[in-house]
């Protein structure tokens, strides 16, 4: 029987077949290297070390690739991490698919019509024109609905994408009424396009990864290229030129939205509508993550998860009472 990764337990061994998601050759503080890495099946991910490795190891598999790992798992800092004796790939006939599908399922046709029902809100006839340009297209839009929204910690499914703009914009519709000082439909419109540039940053079929345009520009950078060529669309549709100034605030709203330097923005976001786009994109981002850090965690049957070294704490798992 397969022993996947929710149901490792502290001080056991393990002789299972994993996928790897990321791996790295690092040295100790005595120059000898170690491999890192992190593996996953269909119900989580865990850390991986192995110790004393050789370039030799390291070069035997691939991210992406899937292995049998035989090692042993301990507990490091409350977290449950697997020490590596061995890592040998295998053939990708030799596994069954269905051990590393996510079991999450989005109805991306529903979705799609909610999409376009809360874009009809839109009324600027400029951001109008604009919206409809990228809806029309269907090389895009079929890309829109299918890529995830990240490759590891949020969205990361098919069609996460489109559920978490969906969600940021049913979120925005619920807010602006307490908001009149924001512009409807600039705040509307950003939320689309903020993260359209994931359509070419990401691959949506099979093993999620970055494309090679997704490592060397990263997606608001492509958003901005993709923007201002339906802009140039749009003016040959309608024989209008498309206000500058709007155009500035929708590259603005794009550049800003991961609302720090620390987090890759090239600007802060400096308009009303940029940082209400931040913090709805952090909003939606972050409560999916910290759910699926409760769902994954192997410390089954604990109202606490393991500490997470990556936010810094463990998580409550337990419920209210009554």
């Amino acid at each position: 029987m397969r022993k996947y990764i929710n149901q490792l337990k502290d001080n056991e061994p393990v002789d299972e077949i994993y996928l790897v998601t990321e791996k790295q050759l690092r040295p100790n503080k005595n120059g000898v290297f170690y491999i890192q890495m992190t593996i996953s099946d269909r119900t989580g991910s865990v850390g991986v070390r192995i110790w004393n490795a050789t370039e030799e190891q390291f070069q035997a598999f691939a991210t992406g690739d899937y292995v049998r790992l035989e090692g042993m798992t301990q507990k490091f800092q409350g977290a449950l991490q697997v020490i590596g004796k061995s890592v040998m790939p295998v053939a990708a006939s030799e596994i069954n698919p269905d051990d590393f599908k996510k079991s999450v399922q989005v109805d991306r046709q529903k979705l799609r019509g909610r999409l376009i029902e809360i874009l009809r809100d839109v009324t600027n006839p400029a951001l109008v024109n604009l919206v409809d340009c990228f809806l029309i297209d269907e090389t895009f839009m079929e890309k829109f609905c299918r890529v995830p929204a990240g490759i590891k910690l949020h969205h990361a499914y098919e069609g996460g994408l489109l559920e978490h703009t969906v969600t940021m914009l049913e979120t925005a519709k619920r807010i602006l009424p307490l908001y009149p000082m924001l512009d409807d439909d600039l705040l509307l419109t950003g939320v689309f396009l903020h993260d359209i540039g994931k359509t070419v940053e990401l691959t949506g079929q099979g093993e999620f990864s970055y494309t090679d345009e997704g490592q060397m520009l990263g997606h608001p950078v492509i958003a901005l290229e993709m923007l201002c060529e339906k802009i140039r669309e749009s003016e040959n549709l309608t024989a209008e030129k498309f206000d500058t100034k709007t155009a500035m605030l929708l590259k603005h709203l794009i550049v800003s939205h991961h609302g720090t330097y620390a987090n890759g923005s090239p600007k802060l976001p400096m308009t009303l509508e940029a940082m209400t786009l931040h913090f709805l994109d952090s909003l939606d981002s972050k409560v999916y993550e910290f759910e699926k850090y409760m769902f994954e965690d192997p410390n089954a049957g604990n109202s606490w998860t393991n500490y997470i070294p990556v936010i810094e704490r463990k998580l409550y798992k337990g419920k209210m009472s009554g």
